[in-house]
């Protein structure tokens, strides 16, 4: 299961639900990973009431994180917003092998990646100085801190300033093993270059993301690699709205009614029927 979620197996299909909740938890990081949202939101749904704190915080964050990948950043705020007082319980502030100060960094990092969505710069800014001050994050939040930190910068009109960001989260990526992380990273470096004004790297970048997303069943990846890559090749923008609209759709039709209603009225999921209209 961790091969799945956090390595190099990220298209592995789970064909059974594991019986250990730290399992669960993971399989259903695979299969969000997939874009499998249905599914992974229940193995998790139950996750959320478990009485350790770090494994509730993590279930939460995870469904969280798909709901910001749909769009919802407000369904996702109130749903990291639980994973944040899950991690307060008495009991929750104790480090197993790193594992809590982990967990705070993927529910402030989620709480930032939140208000940058709704729009709430200086929010993001301050939870991510408050993940800062938190202990060591591990490579999954050194990872995303990178990803965040760009993303706030591109938001802010301030592309030269993603660009450091987004490269460092790629070379943690690299050297940590994880084709998802690998893929995502190569994503936003790419989105970071473009809107700087490097677009033979972005499209070099960005052409390798779709592809490896693609090899390996990662479709919330393939579809924003498409789009990018449709106004970077004018030439070929409709095959690559296309190629867009195929891996949307598959996602939407994976996703339970609460995904689909909240992508629905997302501005940050297109309608894929309109990209091929």
């Amino acid at each position: 299961m961790h091969r799945a979620a956090f390595g190099e197996c990220p298209g592995l299909a789970i064909a059974s639900v594991p019986a250990d909740p730290r399992s669960r938890w993971l399989a259903a990081v695979a299969l969000g990973g997939q874009g499998r949202y249905a599914a992974a939101s229940g193995l998790l749904r139950d996750l959320g009431h478990a009485a350790d704190p770090v494994l509730a915080a993590l279930a939460a964050s995870t469904i969280a994180s798909h709901h910001r990948q749909l769009g919802g950043h407000a369904s996702a705020r109130t749903l990291d917003a639980a994973a944040l007082r899950a991690l307060s319980r008495p009991g929750g502030g104790e480090p197993a092998d790193g594992e809590v100060e982990q967990a705070w960094s993927d529910v402030l990092l989620g709480l930032a990646a939140d208000a940058l969505g709704l729009g709430r710069f200086g929010e993001a800014r301050r939870l991510v100085a408050a993940a800062r001050r938190r202990g060591d994050p591990g490579w999954r939040g050194t990872i995303r801190l990178g990803w965040v930190c760009a993303e706030i910068e591109l938001g802010s009109g301030r592309p030269a300033r993603a660009v450091p960001h987004a490269e460092a989260a790629a070379r943690s990526a690299a050297a940590a093993g994880s084709i998802r992380h690998r893929v995502k990273s190569a994503l936003v470096l790419g989105a970071a270059v473009a809107v700087a004004g490097d677009r033979t790297r972005a499209r070099d970048l960005l052409a390798t993301a779709r592809s490896d997303a693609a090899e390996h069943g990662l479709l919330p990846l393939v579809w924003p690699c498409a789009l990018l890559l449709a106004d970077l090749e004018p030439a070929e923008a409709a095959t690559h709205r296309r190629s867009a609209a195929e891996a949307l759709h598959t996602v939407l039709r994976r996703t339970d009614p609460v995904g689909r209603r909240l992508a629905r009225f997302s501005p940050w999921v297109p309608n894929p029927d309109g990209l091929t209209g």
